[in-house]
């Protein structure tokens, strides 16, 4: 019979429990492995301290990593504490957590990346901080290239006559960017005194433009994120908003404060007025957020895009040529992009601010009898 042919009990159940005991076990070995394996990749590319150390400002300006020696050019710390006075030296001092003449570079939440000191009751104290910074030195370096190239443009006009020679090269190019910016731009969105405001606004435009250039480029002096940086934007934006609010006419204030609106939106209760008198900080706002975002999740999406080569980099030589030749062409992809949003960038804030300036400037219309 069948049932006399079947094993004992006994012996199924052992079988079984040594069976599900293998499974088991190679189950938990692979759920190691690929916990190492995790760890490891985790271990070999910190993505918050690639995008960040990237985007973010520092005391050092970092320029590559040879045989895992980062190298990287310091610069000047210039602090003042309340205790010892002012203190001047190289950042190369501060290198993986160093104390130097009682400073360091805090690692926790609060001051991460900043310089600070203890205090006497051991909390974390922020000096006086004047130090140049990556950012810093970025500022001074593109500053530096825009005085240039303004002052190019200049001597050659001082040197030739605009009737019988036309410029040519880098003069060209400065002289059609300036032609455009000012017919199509400043000269549409401010008025008829527009030449009033054209300093400051091609001077906007430039800044922006070379600043954001100057970010995509990947080596010294360039990829700094000056222009992701929303102090930068900060700074623009309150520019523009005391030329708007500095030199408004009567009509811009009249209606702000008293708009041609029906009288029960104005008084007793001043609706429409406190309406506009809220839009007066909205709109520079807008010109910081819009500049910051855009500069800074363009940064971030080419470091993305780049960090596939190191984070498949253990999976295999198949797995990580093929992605890495599509990180490389989506890559090159993206910086022509980015020199695209460079210029819409510098172009949309010129044009937002030249339009908030000529609404400042509006006479009034006359009545029609």
């Amino acid at each position: 019979m069948v049932l006399l042919t079947m094993p004992p009990l006994g012996v199924f159940s052992s079988e079984t429990e040594a069976s599900l005991g293998e499974a088991e076990t190679a189950l938990n070995e692979t759920e190691d492995a690929f916990n190492e394996a995790e760890a490891e990749a985790e271990e070999g590319l910190d993505m918050n301290e690639y995008l960040f150390g990237h985007i973010g400002d520092a005391y050092e300006w970092h320029i590559t990593t040879v045989n895992g020696k980062p190298i990287s050019i310091p610069l000047p710390v210039i602090v003042r504490s309340k205790t010892s006075g002012w203190h001047v030296f190289s950042s190369h001092h501060l290198e993986e957590g160093e104390e130097h003449e009682g400073f360091f570079i805090s690692q926790e939440e609060k001051y991460n990346g900043k310089v600070v000191e203890r205090a006497d009751d051991g909390s974390l104290v922020r000096p006086f901080d004047i130090s140049i910074t990556k950012n810093v030195l970025s500022l001074i370096i593109n500053s530096a290239l825009i005085l240039l190239l303004v002052l190019t443009t200049a001597r050659w006009y001082r040197r030739h006559d605009v009737l019988k020679e036309t410029p040519k090269g880098l003069v060209g190019i400065m002289e059609m960017i300036i032609v455009m910016v000012e017919d199509d731009v400043i000269k549409e969105g401010v008025g008829k005194d527009y030449k009033r405001y054209s300093p400051y606004l091609l001077t906007a435009f430039f800044f922006i433009f070379i600043n954001n250039l100057m970010g995509i480029v990947p080596f010294f002096p360039g990829g700094a994120n000056l222009t992701g940086n929303i102090a930068i934007t900060l700074v623009l934006a309150v520019c523009t908003f005391l030329a708007v609010n500095l030199f408004g006419n009567k009509q811009y204030w009249k209606d702000i404060l008293w708009p041609d609106v029906p009288l029960f939106l104005k008084a007793p209760l001043p609706l429409m007025p406190l309406i506009e008198i809220i839009g007066i900080f909205t709109k520079p706002f807008s010109l910081m957020i819009r500049l910051f975002a855009n500069i800074m999740a363009g940064h971030c999406m080419l470091l993305g895009v780049v960090a596939v080569i190191f984070i498949t980099a253990k999976m295999g030589p198949a797995i990580n040529g093929s992605l890495s030749v599509i990180a490389v062409l989506f890559g090159v992809f993206m910086d022509i992009l980015e020199c695209l949003v460079a210029f819409l960038q510098a172009y949309v804030f010129t044009m937002l601010s030249a339009v908030f300036i000529g609404m400042s400037r509006q006479e009034a219309e006359p009545e029609h009898k």
